[in-house]
C-alpha cells in the first residue's frame, strides 16, 4: 500500500479508535458532528479540487505513494480521510478539554455565572454602612 494512503487510513484507524476506546464523547452519535463533516467537506470539494486539478495543479502528489483514485474534480481520496481525521480530532479533543473544564467549576459561559454568584455575596464595598448623603 502506498505511503500516503497507509498513512490516511491509519490516521481514520487512530481517530475512531480514540474515540471508542478512550474518549467516549459519544460525538459520532450526535447529529451536529454529521452537520460539521459535511459542512467541512462542502468547503474541501471546491479548494482542494482547484488545489490538485490535474489540468493544472497547485499541490502536486508523487503517484507512487498515493493510491490514485481521484475524486471529485481530481482530488485524491487520501486528503478525505485526511481532512475526517484533522476534523474529528479537533472536536474530539475540544468536547473532552471543555467537559473537564466543566467539572472542575468552569460552565459554557467562561465562568461568568460563578463569578456573579461569588460577587453577590461579597459584602458592598462601604463596609455594611448607609451610603452617606450628599451635602
Amino acid at each position: 500500500m502506498p505511503e500516503y494512503t497507509l498513512a490516511a487510513v491509519v490516521s481514520v484507524g487512530l481517530v475512531v479508535a480514540l474515540e471508542l476506546a478512550w474518549l467516549r464523547t459519544g460525538m459520532f452519535r450526535r447529529p451536529a458532528y454529521w452537520i460539521t463533516a459535511v459542512i467541512v467537506f462542502g468547503f474541501q470539494i471546491p479548494v482542494d479540487g482547484w488545489l490538485t486539478k490535474l489540468s493544472a495543479p497547485i499541490v502536486l502528489y508523487a503517484e507512487s505513494h498515493a493510491s490514485g483514485i481521484r475524486m471529485p474534480w481530481d482530488i485524491p481520496v487520501e486528503d478525505f480521510a485526511f481532512g475526517f481525521s484533522l476534523m474529528t480530532l479537533t472536536l474530539l479533543l475540544w468536547d473532552r478539554l471543555g467537559s473537564r473544564e466543566r467539572g472542575q467549576g468552569h460552565d459554557q459561559s467562561g465562568g461568568r455565572e460563578r463569578d456573579r454568584a461569588s460577587t453577590a455575596q461579597q459584602p458592598p464595598a462601604s463596609g455594611g454602612r448607609a451610603p452617606a448623603r450628599e451635602r
